[in-house]
């Protein structure tokens, strides 16, 4: 009796041992096997999914076969709960068992926003709020509650023009206007402190946000990367001498929607707190999004005489040190020698 029982048990035993065996070398085959794609095939976990609920998506989608697999697979490796939330880009010849690690390792896609140097905050809220990949669209009427305390320490008004660093922004599809915004933001702020600790001395700026002003102003006027410190430096004496600035980008600005594409004299003498022309010093807030050599230039300023430039229609300028030269430059430049493919800006 105890004899049957014995060889009872061994052949349970063994059974069990045969089964399990057959388990591991099962779930090991299969996650030795390819993903059937042919190409490149995105795929998004979104945040909250159970596994089960990813299987049967991957099963819908014809990503796996046996999804029960699948999902055995997972738990036996202990990672059932440990799957991140993202679009993932599955390639060709990835195994099941490398997917699984892709889902666990969180190797998600990334994509990517630029914010272009000289746009308006209207301009680069556009593009934000158009990004196929972003969510949460920011309105400009809501922006300063949306950075919140982030802007505690900026002066003024709700006019938030210009603090926002122009850069290139890395991020995983679901990431939201806000919190590109915010990056932007401190990346500026960032930028602004590294280069106010470099600036050159006896600059006309009472604060990094002034300097902020001037530097957009630059970057509004450059249309060849070198000349940003003779612009400077152009601007920068004139503030010293108390002349005012009379750049037409701060007219621009100042008219908003009602800009046509051209300025006329009844245009530069209307007042408005960005009319350069009108006013003396800085206009209230900056009128673009800067990079750091805007910065760079607006602390550290070319040394020289010039007070004055006029665009060739090239994308470069011509300056000069006094209002007769300035004159016959304006002269020749914009009536009697106008290129017939006069541009503001290098092509």
């Amino acid at each position: 009796m105890l004899r049957k029982l014995l060889l009872a048990l061994s052949g349970g035993l063994l059974l069990v041992m045969v089964c399990v065996a057959a388990g591991w070398y099962g779930l090991r085959w299969y996650g030795d096997q390819k993903v059937p794609v042919s190409s490149d095939t995105e795929f998004v976990i979104i945040a909250g999914d159970s596994l089960g609920h990813v299987v049967q998506r991957l099963s819908v989608d014809q990503l796996i076969q046996y999804p029960d697999m699948f999902k055995a697979l997972a738990r036996v490796k202990g990672v059932a709960a440990d799957l991140h939330a993202g679009e993932y880009l599955i390639a060709p010849g990835t195994t099941y068992r490398q997917l699984l690690n892709q889902f666990v390792a969180g190797d998600v896609r990334y994509f990517s926003a630029t914010l272009v140097e000289g746009w308006t905050l209207k301009e680069l809220l556009q593009a934000l709020n158009r990004h196929p990949k972003l969510t949460d669209p920011v309105e400009l009427k809501n922006l300063k509650a949306v950075m919140g305390t982030l802007m505690k320490d900026v002066p003024q008004t709700d006019n938030l023009e210009g603090l926002f660093y122009a850069d290139t922004y890395s991020f995983e599809a679901g990431t939201t206007v806000a919190s590109i915004l915010k990056r932007a933001h401190q990346k500026l702020q960032s930028v602004l402190a590294d280069e106010w600790d470099k600036k050159a001395e006896d600059l006309p700026y009472k604060s990094p946000y002034e300097a902020l002003i001037m530097a957009s102003i630059i970057e509004k006027e450059t249309g060849v990367p070198s000349e940003r410190p003779d612009i400077a430096g152009v601007f920068v004496r004139r503030l010293e001498k108390r002349m005012r600035l009379q750049t037409d980008p701060t007219v621009i600005y100042g008219m908003g929607d009602r800009y046509k594409g051209e300025l006329n004299r009844s245009m530069l003498r209307e007042r408005t707190a960005y009319n350069t022309y009108v006013i003396h010093g800085l206009p209230p807030t900056p009128i673009a999004t800067v990079g750091r050599e805007a910065v760079q230039a607006a602390l550290n300023p070319s040394d020289g005489e010039t007070l004055y430039f006029v665009a060739r229609g090239d994308g470069t300028h011509h300056f000069s040190k006094t209002l007769a030269e300035h004159n016959r430059a304006v002269r020749k430049y914009q009536i009697t020698e106008r290129r017939k493919d006069y541009r503001s800006t290098v092509q």
